[in-house]
Protein backbone atom coordinates (compact mmCIF):
# COMPACT_ATOMS: atom_id res chain seq x y z
CA UNK A 1 0.00 0.00 0.00
CA UNK A 2 1.46 3.63 -0.98
CA UNK A 3 2.43 6.13 1.69
CA UNK A 4 -0.39 8.44 0.27
CA UNK A 5 -3.16 5.52 0.13
CA UNK A 6 -2.08 4.61 3.43
CA UNK A 7 -2.33 7.95 4.89
CA UNK A 8 -5.77 8.67 3.16
CA UNK A 9 -7.08 5.51 5.36
CA UNK A 10 -5.72 6.93 8.57
CA UNK A 11 -6.96 10.33 7.72
CA UNK A 12 -10.56 8.77 7.04
CA UNK A 13 -10.73 6.42 9.99
CA UNK A 14 -9.72 9.51 12.34
CA UNK A 15 -12.49 11.52 10.59
CA UNK A 16 -15.06 8.39 11.12
CA UNK A 17 -13.98 7.86 14.84
CA UNK A 18 -14.37 11.46 15.87
CA UNK A 19 -17.94 11.18 14.39
CA UNK A 20 -19.63 8.25 15.70
CA UNK A 21 -17.41 9.09 18.39
CA UNK A 22 -15.76 5.51 18.70
CA UNK A 23 -12.27 4.74 19.95
CA UNK A 24 -12.01 2.04 17.25
CA UNK A 25 -13.25 1.95 13.88
CA UNK A 26 -13.15 -1.69 13.45
CA UNK A 27 -15.46 -3.08 16.48
CA UNK A 28 -18.96 -4.07 14.62
CA UNK A 29 -21.53 -4.94 15.25
CA UNK A 30 -24.71 -7.03 13.06
CA UNK A 31 -22.58 -7.23 9.93
CA UNK A 32 -20.04 -9.30 7.96
CA UNK A 33 -16.70 -9.57 10.07
CA UNK A 34 -14.96 -8.39 6.63
CA UNK A 35 -17.06 -5.61 6.40
CA UNK A 36 -15.65 -4.11 9.59
CA UNK A 37 -12.27 -2.68 8.43
CA UNK A 38 -14.38 -0.84 5.81
CA UNK A 39 -16.47 0.75 8.13
CA UNK A 40 -14.97 4.15 7.66
CA UNK A 41 -15.36 3.78 3.96
CA UNK A 42 -18.81 2.92 3.60
CA UNK A 43 -20.04 5.28 6.28
CA UNK A 44 -19.15 8.27 4.72
CA UNK A 45 -19.88 6.36 0.67
CA UNK A 46 -23.40 6.03 2.35
CA UNK A 47 -23.35 9.14 3.96
CA UNK A 48 -22.69 11.12 1.05
CA UNK A 49 -24.63 9.43 -1.06
CA UNK A 50 -27.85 9.77 1.04
CA UNK A 51 -27.10 13.45 1.16
CA UNK A 52 -27.00 14.32 -2.64
CA UNK A 53 -30.06 11.73 -3.02
CA UNK A 54 -32.10 13.83 0.00
CA UNK A 55 -31.28 16.96 -1.61
CA UNK A 56 -31.87 15.84 -5.50
CA UNK A 57 -35.76 14.81 -3.69
CA UNK A 58 -36.09 18.27 -2.09
CA UNK A 59 -35.42 19.79 -5.71
CA UNK A 60 -38.09 17.08 -7.72
CA UNK A 61 -40.59 17.31 -4.21
CA UNK A 62 -43.58 16.79 -5.23
CA UNK A 63 -45.90 18.45 -2.93
CA UNK A 64 -43.58 21.80 -3.29
CA UNK A 65 -41.49 22.19 -6.19
CA UNK A 66 -43.12 20.41 -9.01
CA UNK A 67 -47.20 21.76 -7.88
CA UNK A 68 -45.09 25.50 -8.22
CA UNK A 69 -43.29 24.53 -11.78
CA UNK A 70 -47.08 23.24 -12.47
CA UNK A 71 -49.01 26.56 -11.47
CA UNK A 72 -46.09 28.73 -13.82
CA UNK A 73 -46.67 26.32 -16.58
CA UNK A 74 -50.97 26.26 -16.58
CA UNK A 75 -50.85 22.81 -15.89
CA UNK A 76 -54.74 21.92 -14.75
CA UNK A 77 -55.35 21.48 -11.08
CA UNK A 78 -56.36 18.00 -12.05
CA UNK A 79 -52.89 16.81 -12.63
CA UNK A 80 -51.51 18.55 -9.48
CA UNK A 81 -54.08 16.52 -7.64
CA UNK A 82 -52.04 13.48 -8.81
CA UNK A 83 -48.22 14.41 -7.58
CA UNK A 84 -48.10 13.40 -3.96
CA UNK A 85 -50.21 10.12 -4.65
CA UNK A 86 -48.02 9.15 -7.69
CA UNK A 87 -44.64 9.85 -5.50
CA UNK A 88 -45.93 8.08 -2.51
CA UNK A 89 -47.39 4.77 -4.58
CA UNK A 90 -44.82 4.68 -6.80
CA UNK A 91 -41.82 4.59 -4.12
CA UNK A 92 -44.27 1.67 -2.42
CA UNK A 93 -45.02 -0.54 -5.40
CA UNK A 94 -41.59 -1.35 -6.62
CA UNK A 95 -40.77 -2.62 -3.00
CA UNK A 96 -43.97 -4.97 -2.94
CA UNK A 97 -42.59 -6.18 -6.37
CA UNK A 98 -38.68 -6.46 -6.27
CA UNK A 99 -38.12 -6.82 -2.61
CA UNK A 100 -37.98 -10.78 -2.87
CA UNK A 101 -35.83 -10.72 -6.25
CA UNK A 102 -33.16 -8.70 -4.35
CA UNK A 103 -32.81 -11.49 -1.68
CA UNK A 104 -31.89 -13.52 -4.23
CA UNK A 105 -28.75 -11.28 -5.08
CA UNK A 106 -25.50 -11.70 -3.41
CA UNK A 107 -24.53 -7.92 -3.89
CA UNK A 108 -27.48 -5.14 -3.18
CA UNK A 109 -25.94 -2.24 -4.09
CA UNK A 110 -26.27 -2.25 -8.01
CA UNK A 111 -29.95 -2.10 -7.36
CA UNK A 112 -29.60 1.28 -5.81
CA UNK A 113 -27.25 2.39 -8.54
CA UNK A 114 -29.95 1.55 -11.01
CA UNK A 115 -32.51 3.47 -8.77
CA UNK A 116 -30.86 6.69 -8.73
CA UNK A 117 -29.24 6.45 -12.47
CA UNK A 118 -33.04 6.37 -13.52
CA UNK A 119 -33.95 9.14 -10.89
CA UNK A 120 -31.05 11.21 -12.80
CA UNK A 121 -32.51 10.76 -16.06
CA UNK A 122 -36.77 10.99 -15.08
CA UNK A 123 -35.32 14.87 -13.70
CA UNK A 124 -33.20 15.33 -17.44
CA UNK A 125 -37.20 14.46 -18.82
CA UNK A 126 -38.97 16.81 -16.03
CA UNK A 127 -36.55 19.52 -17.39
CA UNK A 128 -36.60 19.02 -21.01
CA UNK A 129 -40.38 19.30 -20.35
CA UNK A 130 -40.51 22.41 -18.45
CA UNK A 131 -38.87 24.56 -21.32
CA UNK A 132 -40.17 22.83 -24.25
CA UNK A 133 -44.52 22.07 -23.27
CA UNK A 134 -47.18 24.04 -21.14
CA UNK A 135 -50.59 23.20 -20.23
CA UNK A 136 -51.50 19.83 -20.11
CA UNK A 137 -48.71 18.62 -22.52
CA UNK A 138 -46.67 19.39 -20.04
CA UNK A 139 -48.74 17.79 -16.97
CA UNK A 140 -48.66 15.18 -18.78
CA UNK A 141 -45.14 14.62 -19.68
CA UNK A 142 -43.94 15.68 -16.15
CA UNK A 143 -46.25 13.55 -14.85
CA UNK A 144 -44.79 10.47 -17.14
CA UNK A 145 -41.19 11.56 -16.03
CA UNK A 146 -42.32 11.35 -11.86
CA UNK A 147 -43.94 7.87 -12.43
CA UNK A 148 -40.40 6.68 -13.30
CA UNK A 149 -38.78 8.47 -10.75
CA UNK A 150 -41.47 7.44 -8.32
CA UNK A 151 -40.45 3.99 -9.18
CA UNK A 152 -36.63 4.19 -9.39
CA UNK A 153 -36.90 5.71 -5.82
CA UNK A 154 -38.62 2.61 -5.05
CA UNK A 155 -35.71 0.64 -6.37
CA UNK A 156 -32.95 2.95 -4.12
CA UNK A 157 -35.62 2.56 -0.98
CA UNK A 158 -35.80 -1.03 -0.69
CA UNK A 159 -32.14 -1.50 -1.22
CA UNK A 160 -30.46 0.97 0.64
CA UNK A 161 -31.50 -0.40 3.83
CA UNK A 162 -30.34 -3.57 3.22
CA UNK A 163 -26.64 -2.27 1.49
CA UNK A 164 -27.18 0.07 5.37
CA UNK A 165 -27.53 -3.51 7.08
CA UNK A 166 -24.96 -5.21 5.67
CA UNK A 167 -22.12 -2.28 5.65
CA UNK A 168 -22.35 -0.32 8.67
CA UNK A 169 -22.80 -1.28 12.27
CA UNK A 170 -25.86 -1.04 14.24
CA UNK A 171 -24.27 1.42 16.95
CA UNK A 172 -23.25 3.93 14.18
CA UNK A 173 -26.50 3.82 11.86
CA UNK A 174 -28.00 6.31 13.72
CA UNK A 175 -25.04 8.57 13.45
CA UNK A 176 -25.39 7.97 10.06
CA UNK A 177 -28.87 9.08 9.48
CA UNK A 178 -28.59 12.24 11.92
CA UNK A 179 -25.63 13.51 9.76
CA UNK A 180 -27.15 13.15 7.11
CA UNK A 181 -30.20 15.09 7.51
CA UNK A 182 -28.50 17.63 9.42
CA UNK A 183 -25.82 17.92 6.14
CA UNK A 184 -29.19 17.90 3.40
CA UNK A 185 -30.88 20.25 5.73
CA UNK A 186 -28.29 23.04 5.32
CA UNK A 187 -28.19 22.77 1.65
CA UNK A 188 -31.78 22.65 1.33
CA UNK A 189 -31.88 25.67 3.76
CA UNK A 190 -29.40 27.58 1.16
CA UNK A 191 -31.63 26.71 -1.82
CA UNK A 192 -34.68 28.12 -0.52
CA UNK A 193 -32.99 31.30 0.22
CA UNK A 194 -31.23 31.47 -3.02
CA UNK A 195 -34.92 31.11 -4.91
CA UNK A 196 -35.80 33.57 -2.85
CA UNK A 197 -33.71 36.43 -4.85
CA UNK A 198 -35.45 34.77 -8.03
CA UNK A 199 -37.55 36.18 -10.54
CA UNK A 200 -39.02 34.22 -13.21
CA UNK A 201 -39.45 37.68 -15.55
CA UNK A 202 -35.37 37.08 -15.78
CA UNK A 203 -35.26 33.65 -16.51
CA UNK A 204 -38.30 31.92 -17.73
CA UNK A 205 -38.55 28.52 -17.06
CA UNK A 206 -34.93 27.98 -17.86
CA UNK A 207 -34.02 28.53 -13.70
CA UNK A 208 -36.54 25.73 -13.16
CA UNK A 209 -34.90 23.47 -15.89
CA UNK A 210 -31.58 24.02 -14.73
CA UNK A 211 -32.90 23.56 -11.25
CA UNK A 212 -33.93 20.30 -12.34
CA UNK A 213 -30.95 19.29 -14.10
CA UNK A 214 -28.99 19.63 -10.98
CA UNK A 215 -31.25 17.54 -9.36
CA UNK A 216 -30.46 15.07 -11.68
CA UNK A 217 -26.57 15.58 -11.79
CA UNK A 218 -26.64 15.16 -8.00
CA UNK A 219 -28.23 12.05 -8.22
CA UNK A 220 -25.26 10.94 -10.71
CA UNK A 221 -22.89 11.94 -8.11
CA UNK A 222 -24.77 10.06 -5.52
CA UNK A 223 -24.76 7.18 -7.93
CA UNK A 224 -20.81 7.63 -7.95
CA UNK A 225 -20.35 7.83 -4.19
CA UNK A 226 -22.40 4.77 -3.55
CA UNK A 227 -20.33 2.59 -6.36
CA UNK A 228 -17.38 3.27 -3.56
CA UNK A 229 -19.02 0.93 -1.13
CA UNK A 230 -17.33 -2.25 -0.37
CA UNK A 231 -20.39 -4.43 0.21
CA UNK A 232 -19.93 -8.38 1.20
CA UNK A 233 -21.74 -10.84 -0.58
CA UNK A 234 -25.09 -11.97 1.00
CA UNK A 235 -27.28 -14.60 1.84
CA UNK A 236 -29.47 -15.37 -1.20
CA UNK A 237 -32.16 -17.61 -0.24
CA UNK A 238 -35.42 -16.55 1.85
CA UNK A 239 -37.51 -14.18 1.85
CA UNK A 240 -41.02 -13.97 0.38
CA UNK A 241 -42.57 -11.82 -2.49
CA UNK A 242 -44.48 -9.18 -0.64
CA UNK A 243 -47.83 -9.23 -3.16
CA UNK A 244 -48.31 -12.82 -2.72
CA UNK A 245 -48.48 -12.24 1.33
CA UNK A 246 -50.42 -9.14 1.24
CA UNK A 247 -52.84 -10.86 -1.38
CA UNK A 248 -53.09 -13.85 1.68
CA UNK A 249 -53.39 -11.60 4.33
CA UNK A 250 -56.26 -9.64 2.75
CA UNK A 251 -58.81 -11.30 4.84
CA UNK A 252 -57.31 -9.44 7.60
CA UNK A 253 -59.54 -6.41 6.79
CA UNK A 254 -62.53 -8.46 7.67
CA UNK A 255 -61.10 -10.84 10.87
CA UNK A 256 -58.80 -8.11 12.43
CA UNK A 257 -61.11 -5.28 13.85
CA UNK A 258 -58.30 -3.43 15.82
CA UNK A 259 -55.94 -3.55 12.26
CA UNK A 260 -59.26 -2.79 9.96
CA UNK A 261 -59.85 0.74 12.22
CA UNK A 262 -56.27 1.56 12.03
CA UNK A 263 -56.46 0.90 8.13
CA UNK A 264 -59.68 3.33 8.14
CA UNK A 265 -57.34 5.71 9.98
CA UNK A 266 -54.62 5.75 7.53
CA UNK A 267 -57.09 6.08 4.77
CA UNK A 268 -58.63 9.01 6.51
CA UNK A 269 -55.09 10.34 7.08
CA UNK A 270 -54.84 10.53 3.38
CA UNK A 271 -56.30 14.00 3.64
CA UNK A 272 -53.32 15.49 5.45
CA UNK A 273 -51.18 13.94 2.98
CA UNK A 274 -52.58 15.15 -0.06
CA UNK A 275 -53.27 18.62 0.69
CA UNK A 276 -49.65 20.31 0.88
CA UNK A 277 -49.43 20.78 -3.06
CA UNK A 278 -52.39 22.87 -3.19
CA UNK A 279 -51.14 25.40 -0.88
CA UNK A 280 -48.14 25.69 -3.33
CA UNK A 281 -50.56 26.48 -5.53
CA UNK A 282 -52.10 29.08 -3.95
CA UNK A 283 -48.89 30.17 -2.72
CA UNK A 284 -47.34 30.13 -6.45
CA UNK A 285 -50.79 32.64 -7.63
CA UNK A 286 -49.56 35.36 -5.16
CA UNK A 287 -45.92 35.44 -5.89
CA UNK A 288 -46.84 34.99 -9.35
CA UNK A 289 -42.84 35.45 -11.19
CA UNK A 290 -41.35 36.18 -7.83
CA UNK A 291 -40.07 33.03 -6.54
CA UNK A 292 -39.46 34.66 -3.15
CA UNK A 293 -42.61 32.38 -1.99
CA UNK A 294 -41.50 28.99 -2.94
CA UNK A 295 -37.97 30.00 -1.25
CA UNK A 296 -40.07 31.00 1.81
CA UNK A 297 -42.38 27.27 1.29
CA UNK A 298 -38.94 25.36 1.17
CA UNK A 299 -37.25 26.91 4.23
CA UNK A 300 -40.46 26.46 6.11
CA UNK A 301 -40.93 23.09 5.28
CA UNK A 302 -37.23 22.33 6.15
CA UNK A 303 -37.57 23.80 9.15
CA UNK A 304 -40.89 22.16 10.32
CA UNK A 305 -38.98 18.98 9.65
CA UNK A 306 -36.05 19.65 11.99
CA UNK A 307 -37.60 20.86 14.81
CA UNK A 308 -41.28 19.12 15.25
CA UNK A 309 -39.54 15.60 14.13
CA UNK A 310 -38.30 15.20 17.93
CA UNK A 311 -41.50 16.80 19.38
CA UNK A 312 -43.67 14.05 18.03
CA UNK A 313 -41.35 11.41 18.83
CA UNK A 314 -41.26 12.31 22.54
CA UNK A 315 -45.01 12.29 22.49
CA UNK A 316 -45.61 9.32 19.78
CA UNK A 317 -44.07 7.21 22.76
CA UNK A 318 -46.56 8.47 25.21
CA UNK A 319 -49.70 8.37 22.97
CA UNK A 320 -49.16 7.70 19.12
CA UNK A 321 -53.27 7.73 18.52
CA UNK A 322 -53.15 10.97 20.41
CA UNK A 323 -50.25 12.64 17.83
CA UNK A 324 -52.81 11.60 14.80
CA UNK A 325 -55.53 13.27 16.69
CA UNK A 326 -53.60 16.44 17.06
CA UNK A 327 -52.30 16.29 13.41
CA UNK A 328 -55.64 16.08 11.75
CA UNK A 329 -57.55 17.96 13.68
CA UNK A 330 -54.69 21.26 13.63
CA UNK A 331 -54.92 20.54 9.54
CA UNK A 332 -58.54 20.47 9.12
CA UNK A 333 -58.37 23.87 11.64
CA UNK A 334 -55.78 25.37 9.02
CA UNK A 335 -57.67 24.80 6.07
CA UNK A 336 -60.80 26.35 7.62
CA UNK A 337 -58.90 29.41 8.21
CA UNK A 338 -56.82 29.59 5.68
CA UNK A 339 -60.54 29.51 3.27
CA UNK A 340 -61.53 32.52 5.49
CA UNK A 341 -58.69 34.22 5.01
CA UNK A 342 -59.48 33.75 1.37
CA UNK A 343 -62.85 34.96 1.53
CA UNK A 344 -62.17 38.14 3.18
CA UNK A 345 -58.78 38.75 1.61
CA UNK A 346 -56.68 39.02 4.79
CA UNK A 347 -53.37 39.91 3.27
CA UNK A 348 -51.55 39.20 6.21
CA UNK A 349 -52.09 35.31 5.23
CA UNK A 350 -52.12 35.86 1.71
CA UNK A 351 -48.83 36.86 1.07
CA UNK A 352 -45.23 35.12 0.52
CA UNK A 353 -44.45 34.97 3.69
CA UNK A 354 -47.98 34.62 5.39
CA UNK A 355 -48.29 31.52 3.33
CA UNK A 356 -44.91 30.26 4.00
CA UNK A 357 -45.77 30.29 7.37
CA UNK A 358 -49.19 28.40 6.85
CA UNK A 359 -46.99 25.76 4.86
CA UNK A 360 -44.85 25.80 7.87
CA UNK A 361 -47.90 24.50 9.90
CA UNK A 362 -49.00 22.11 7.90
CA UNK A 363 -45.83 20.37 7.25
CA UNK A 364 -45.76 20.17 11.06
CA UNK A 365 -48.96 18.79 11.33
CA UNK A 366 -47.99 16.58 7.96
CA UNK A 367 -44.50 15.17 9.78
CA UNK A 368 -47.12 14.44 13.16
CA UNK A 369 -49.53 12.12 11.15
CA UNK A 370 -46.61 9.82 9.17
CA UNK A 371 -44.66 9.32 12.63
CA UNK A 372 -47.88 8.78 14.80
CA UNK A 373 -49.46 6.32 12.00
CA UNK A 374 -45.78 4.58 11.96
CA UNK A 375 -45.65 4.31 15.47
CA UNK A 376 -49.44 3.22 16.25
CA UNK A 377 -48.79 -0.08 13.56
CA UNK A 378 -45.54 -1.05 15.75
CA UNK A 379 -47.35 -0.63 18.67
CA UNK A 380 -50.29 -2.19 17.68
CA UNK A 381 -48.63 -5.30 16.28
CA UNK A 382 -46.45 -8.45 17.18
CA UNK A 383 -43.36 -9.85 15.70
CA UNK A 384 -46.61 -12.81 14.54
CA UNK A 385 -48.41 -10.06 12.18
CA UNK A 386 -46.25 -7.28 12.17
CA UNK A 387 -45.38 -7.91 8.62
CA UNK A 388 -48.67 -8.80 7.40
CA UNK A 389 -50.28 -5.57 8.64
CA UNK A 390 -47.12 -3.89 6.98
CA UNK A 391 -47.73 -5.37 3.81
CA UNK A 392 -51.99 -5.05 3.62
CA UNK A 393 -51.78 -2.03 4.99
CA UNK A 394 -49.15 -0.66 1.93
CA UNK A 395 -50.87 -2.78 -0.47
CA UNK A 396 -54.62 -0.74 0.16
CA UNK A 397 -53.19 2.57 1.20
CA UNK A 398 -50.61 2.70 -2.17
CA UNK A 399 -54.52 2.11 -4.48
CA UNK A 400 -56.09 4.32 -2.60
CA UNK A 401 -53.77 7.38 -2.54
CA UNK A 402 -53.94 6.74 -6.88
CA UNK A 403 -58.04 7.80 -6.46
CA UNK A 404 -57.43 9.70 -4.39
CA UNK A 405 -55.60 11.96 -6.59
CA UNK A 406 -58.77 12.57 -8.25
CA UNK A 407 -59.58 15.77 -5.70
CA UNK A 408 -57.76 17.59 -7.84
CA UNK A 409 -60.32 17.51 -10.03
CA UNK A 410 -62.71 19.90 -8.18
CA UNK A 411 -59.69 22.20 -8.09
CA UNK A 412 -59.98 23.35 -11.76
CA UNK A 413 -63.91 24.00 -11.48
CA UNK A 414 -63.62 25.52 -8.26
CA UNK A 415 -60.12 26.16 -6.86
CA UNK A 416 -57.37 24.72 -5.08
CA UNK A 417 -59.09 26.68 -1.80
CA UNK A 418 -61.65 24.21 -2.44
CA UNK A 419 -59.66 21.40 -2.20
CA UNK A 420 -57.93 22.45 0.67
CA UNK A 421 -61.27 22.96 2.19
CA UNK A 422 -62.82 19.78 1.55
CA UNK A 423 -59.46 18.08 2.31
CA UNK A 424 -59.74 20.46 6.07
CA UNK A 425 -63.15 18.53 6.51
CA UNK A 426 -62.07 15.36 6.06
CA UNK A 427 -59.09 15.58 8.81
CA UNK A 428 -61.42 16.61 11.12
CA UNK A 429 -63.40 13.52 10.40
CA UNK A 430 -60.14 11.87 10.81
CA UNK A 431 -59.91 13.39 13.91
CA UNK A 432 -63.17 12.34 15.03
CA UNK A 433 -62.45 8.74 14.39
CA UNK A 434 -59.25 8.11 15.61
CA UNK A 435 -59.95 9.47 18.87
CA UNK A 436 -62.32 6.21 18.76
CA UNK A 437 -59.68 3.74 18.27
CA UNK A 438 -57.86 1.81 20.86
CA UNK A 439 -54.76 3.53 22.24
CA UNK A 440 -51.95 1.04 22.26
CA UNK A 441 -48.99 3.07 23.06
CA UNK A 442 -49.34 2.32 26.69
CA UNK A 443 -50.73 -1.14 26.66
CA UNK A 444 -48.68 -3.62 29.06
Amino acid sequence: MSIIKRFANQTLEDLYNRVTGDEDARVCKDIPEKACNDQPRNFFAYLWANVFGKVADEIASAKLVIPWLFGSLGVPAAFTGFLVPIREAGVLLPQLIVAAAIRHLAIRKYVWLLGSILSSLSLFGMAIAAISLDGYKAGLAIITMLIIFSLSRGLCSVSAKDVLGKTVSKSRRGALMGWSVSLSGFVILGMGIWLSNINLNDSGMTIFAGFLVTGGIFWLIAAIIFALIKEQPGAIDGGGNAISVALKQLSLIKTDEAFRKFLISRALLLSVALAPPFYVLIAQSISGTNLLGLGALIIANGLASSFSAPFWGYMGDKSSRQVMVIATLGTGMLGIFVNIAIILDWNLVLSELGMALMFLVLSVMHSGARLGRKVYLVDMSNADNRAAYVAVSNTVIGVLMILAGGIGLLGDFFGPDSVILILGLVSILAAYFIHSIPDVSLKD
